[in-house]
């Protein structure tokens, strides 16, 4: 009878297929079970939607009369993340995401109203069980650890 192949633990970008079955064990890219780079693009302008309506959340971005910047640079970085193109980092190199916060004040509030809005974005989109919980796993780490500010 053959041996079933290791299960390796997923990398940050994968989710597995199945639990159990046939596609048990096989890892699945995050970026192409969303959806691609479409479901990212969708995202990002349904989270930038929310952002515009939070006038407080607003005042932190230094360019808020135009958000188009912002947009296309979250929409890489997500998409690079989760398994997709590198196109972030081949224009904007190493994301140093804590670095490239720290001018802007972000206290606890902050980062609740950016989660409020990111988690009713991926809400909206309603992506697979998997790739939701994989989402909001990183939102909330990665707000968290933005903070700078008491």
């Amino acid at each position: 009878m053959p041996q079933p192949l290791p299960v390796r633990p997923a990398r940050p970008d994968e989710v597995a297929a199945a639990s159990s079955g046939a596609d048990a064990g096989i890892r699945i890219n995050v970026f192409e079970l969303a959806g691609g780079q479409a479901f990212f693009d969708s995202l990002v302008d349904r989270f930038y939607q929310g952002v515009e309506s939070d006038p407080e959340l607003l005042a932190l971005y230094p360019d808020r009369d135009d958000l188009a910047g912002a947009r296309r640079r979250l929409a890489m970085f997500l998409a690079q993340y989760w398994g997709g193109p590198t196109t972030y980092s081949e224009e904007r190199g190493h994301p140093r995401l804590f670095m490239r916060h720290r001018p802007f004040r972000i206290d606890a509030a902050g980062v609740d109203r950016w989660l409020r809005h990111m988690r009713a974005a991926v809400a909206e989109l309603a992506p697979p069980a998997p790739v939701e919980a994989r989402l909001l796993a990183y939102f909330d780490m990665a707000a968290a650890a933005m903070r700078n500010t008491e």
